[in-house]
């Protein structure tokens, strides 16, 4: 399910907003922004109590590190 989620997330997002990518190269482009700049960064999600898988990855990092 969360798969699912994240792929009608990026289809209204990302994909349906843009009429047709020019190339190859420009979709790829487009794609990584959203996941890395947007999806990674800034979007909350549910399943990770509401918070930001970088911030996820933050806090399991310093908790390793703390024990």
């Amino acid at each position: 399910a969360p798969m699912e989620s994240f792929h009608a997330s990026l289809k209204k997002e990302c994909v349906y907003p843009v009429p047709v990518f020019e190339n190859y190269e420009t979709a790829a482009a487009v794609l990584f922004e959203y996941v890395h700049a947007f999806y990674n960064r800034k979007k909350i999600h549910s399943s990770l109590g509401y918070q930001t898988p970088l911030q996820v990855e933050i806090a399991t990092l310093t908790s390793q590190m703390a024990a």
